[in-house]
């Protein structure tokens, strides 16, 4: 009996030919080469030997050693190229070459897909920004005044956005319980998670050019799963006045994966409700479902500890990118900007630490090891998977 070919996926596989993410590999035989492939089921696909295989029109981009060059090209290309992927692993006459440029996953390693421009991380979810202000701002109004006027963020660090899989290193800094009259340095006590989800921006824009909410198909690429760690004793410190800083800036870990926007089409819904007049550039009533039915999940050390629902987050990422450009800042290749934490209105959607305990612990050990996966309805009754976005914690450094 023949083996079966790793393209004969079973039906409705969250990576099949609906689905095609892009990511960054090398093999145990050529560790120094860096090469861009395709996830199709348990296996990844060597695009750039593929493009040369195939004398593809775009192989100048594919052989390039991460995604920012393809990004930069433009929708047009990239849906030329997803077209030519599709072909490529389900019409038979390519079978014989697509199969020999299959390698299993668990033999590769696996890479930072692109070169981050810019970081930025929003504050999107309602559910999440009410019950950190409850936490942080007891007997006040859980919400800022211009929560639900404008999409809330911060500039983080590009230099540590990290891959999944990634040790991050528990961050020391100066912490102030509220007992004491001053801080004390050493390593954070209260270590957290976020689950997030990210957009990576493919083609720029110009210098005082804002981008509308229109247009942003045009310009971000494709999506991956973000843990924005947190140290909530610096935070909570240093925040006041200017926001998070050392607290945020050690390390972001990112998924593997980004998947094109093109395959989440099926995923697109309306976002919640709006109860406060928009100004016009972020105004969206007239316009077509932005949000994304995002199912995410957060393991730690194995066992599932909450389900946040992306759908539930009230400002959408066609907003978040409309409002980050409105002061006529420029967008550039491979800037990416996160959701900033997914909670939903129960207590098994919550999306970090200090919502599913209160902000009373118990924070994360060393040792432990998180992972936030995710998928979204495709058409016909599949599930399009986001990856993962694993990282176990070390001992502080020194």
């Amino acid at each position: 009996m023949p083996r079966p070919s790793p393209l004969d996926l079973p039906a409705h596989h969250p990576f099949g030919p609906h689905n095609l993410p892009f990511g960054l590999f090398t093999t145990a035989e050529d560790p120094g080469h860096r090469r861009l492939g395709v996830r199709h089921g348990d296996h990844v696909l060597d695009l750039a030997a593929l493009a040369t295989t195939s004398a593809s029109p775009h192989a100048e981009l594919l052989t390039a050693p991460s995604l920012n060059p393809l990004m930069a090209a433009g929708r047009g290309v990239w849906r030329a190229v997803r077209e030519a992927l599709l072909t490529a692993v389900t019409e038979p006459v390519h079978r014989p070459t697509v199969e020999g440029l299959l390698h299993p996953l668990d033999e590769v390693t696996l890479h930072l897909p692109f070169e981050v421009a810019d970081y930025v991380d929003f504050f999107a979810s309602e559910h999440h920004a009410s019950n950190a202000g409850r936490i942080f701002r007891p007997g006040a109004e859980p919400l800022t005044p211009n929560w639900k006027h404008l999409p809330i963020a911060y500039h983080g660090r590009a230099g540590t956005v990290v891959v999944s899989g990634t040790d991050v290193v528990r961050p020391q800094g100066q912490r102030r319980p509220p007992e004491e009259a001053a801080p004390t340095f050493g390593p954070s006590a209260r270590l957290d998670f976020e689950a997030e989800v990210g957009f990576v921006v493919g083609t720029g824009s110009r210098p005082g050019s804002p981008v509308p909410m229109a247009d942003f198909a045009d310009h971000v690429f494709g999506v991956c799963l973000v843990n924005d760690w947190s140290a909530r004793d610096i935070q909570a410190w240093e925040y006041v006045p200017l926001g998070p800083f050392l607290g945020k800036s050690f390390a972001t870990s990112v998924s593997a994966w980004v998947t094109p926007l093109d395959a989440l089409e099926p995923a697109r819904t309306a976002p919640p409700g709006r109860d406060v007049p928009l100004l016009p550039y972020l105004d969206d009533s007239g316009s077509e479902p932005a949000g994304y039915d995002l199912r995410l999940q957060v393991e730690l050390n194995g066992e599932t500890l909450s389900q946040p629902p992306f759908a539930t987050t009230y400002w959408t990422a066609a907003q978040q990118l409309a409002h980050l450009t409105v002061n006529g800042a420029h967008l550039r290749t491979g800037d990416l900007y996160a959701s900033g934490t997914v909670s939903g209105p129960r207590p098994d959607q919550l999306g970090c630490l200090l919502e599913l305990t209160g902000g009373q612990g118990p924070w994360l050990q060393d040792g432990d090891e998180v992972t936030i996966s995710a998928w979204a309805p495709g058409a016909d009754g599949s599930h399009v998977g986001l990856g993962e976005v694993s990282g176990r914690v070390l001992p502080a450094a020194g």
